[in-house]
Parts: structure tokens; C-alpha cells; sequence
């Protein structure tokens, strides 16, 4: 479910950003480390696979949004470095072209959905 404009207030929206900087961060420095560059080409895939199932979107309450997320299965895939990744272009995308959550959430979304949501799923996985 995405977060939309005026459902957090400042001090939650920024922290969110925070946080979510922080572990995208992380991710892009752990990718870089030990992704070889053969498999760059799968992390796109999967990130524009993953981007038009999560396509199909279905009301939930109060002005919000539900859809498929792919994310375990990102991470499944990739890992859970480069699942964060390919899951953060994803809600980036969705945010800026689709209007699914708002600008102002879009730290907490990326928090909740390219980073919670790959990391747990992998480790339910494992």
C-alpha cells in the first residue's frame, strides 16, 4: 500500500527519508561491491518485470492503494542488495509517473517496499 501526500507529518516523512537513504545506500555500496557486471543486465529485468506486474492496482482505504508486491521474489532473484536496488527504481517510477503514494512519503515508501519487503522476504527465503 503506498503513502500517500498529508497521511505522515514532517518529522515522520523526514525520518523516513532518512532511513531510507541510509539503506539504499547501503544496497547501491554492496551491489557495487560484489554484483559482477554480467548480471547488471538481470537486476533491469527483474526491476521492469516487477514494475508492470505491480501495475495492477486495487483501492484500499481512505484514498490509499494496494497492489502486488514484488519484492521477495526481486530478492529471490538478485539478493537481497540488489532486490533494494531494483525495488527503489520501481517505487521511484511508480511515485513520479503514476502518482501511487506521494512525494512527500516517498521515504517512508521506499522504506516499507524496496526495503523491508526484499530484506524480510529473504530471509524467510534463507
Amino acid at each position: 500500500m503506498h503513502i500517500p501526500d498529508g497521511f505522515l507529518d514532517a518529522r515522520t516523512a523526514l525520518a523516513g527519508g532518512a532511513v531510507a537513504a541510509a539503506g539504499v545506500g547501503a544496497a547501491l555500496a554492496g551491489v557495487r561491491r560484489h554484483l559482477p557486471a554480467r548480471r547488471v543486465p538481470i537486476v533491469g529485468l527483474t526491476a521492469a518485470f516487477v514494475f508492470a506486474a505491480q501495475m495492477l492496482n486495487f483501492p484500499v482505504a481512505a484514498g490509499t492503494s494496494g497492489h502486488l508486491v514484488g519484492a521477495v521474489l526481486a530478492a529471490v532473484l538478485l539478493g537481497p542488495g540488489a532486490a533494494v536496488v531494483a525495488m527503489t527504481a520501481v517505487v521511484v517510477l511508480q511515485c513520479l509517473l503514476f502518482a501511487d503514494g506521494g512525494v512527500t512519503a516517498l521515504g517512508a515508501n521506499l522504506f516499507d517496499m524496496a526495503l523491508v519487503a526484499p530484506v524480510a522476504g529473504y530471509a524467510v527465503y534463507r
